[in-house]
């Protein structure tokens, strides 16, 4: 070890997303923003730039509060998904898998199962509307493959 080096010590970074209420740290950096630094050369100025963006990006996209609303509905869209109802955000192609559609209706069917007494009555509202839709979907699209 050069002198410079145990002179300065050790720097302890956190890399968590997330503090302890559950929130996105503002210093946090995601894992693809790392790989787009490795892949260019910083100058001084860049690491303001980026850091200035990452800043724009939390205002702009805030994530939102999981709750057992947003859980049942980000499986029902899994479901869609599957189904062929939704495209691909990517690829903007619709493709039809029906074993992971019945899978996740599976989940929302022992989800229902599980949590039997235990939710309000807007949540058992819910579940049980998303689970009667997907099931009456899945039958539709099983029968027109």
């Amino acid at each position: 070890m050069t002198e410079n080096s145990s002179e300065k010590g050790f720097v302890i970074k956190d890399k968590r997303m997330f503090d302890e209420d559950g929130g996105t740290r503002a210093d946090a950096v995601r894992k693809d923003e790392k790989k787009e630094s490795a892949q260019k050369p910083e100058t001084g100025n860049e690491s303001i730039e980026k850091e200035e963006t990452v800043e724009r990006e939390e205002e702009k996209y805030q994530l939102p509060e999981m709750n057992f609303h947003n859980f049942v509905f980000s499986l029902y869209t899994s479901v869609l998904f599957n189904l062929g109802e939704l495209a691909d955000p990517v690829s903007d192609k619709r493709k039809k898998d029906l074993n992971a559609a019945k899978q996740t209706i599976d989940i929302l069917g022992m989800l229902k199962e599980k949590t039997e007494g235990n939710l309000d009555s807007s949540e058992k509202e819910l579940l049980d509307s998303v689970l009667s839709e997907s099931r009456m979907k899945y039958v539709k699209e099983s029968e027109n493959p």
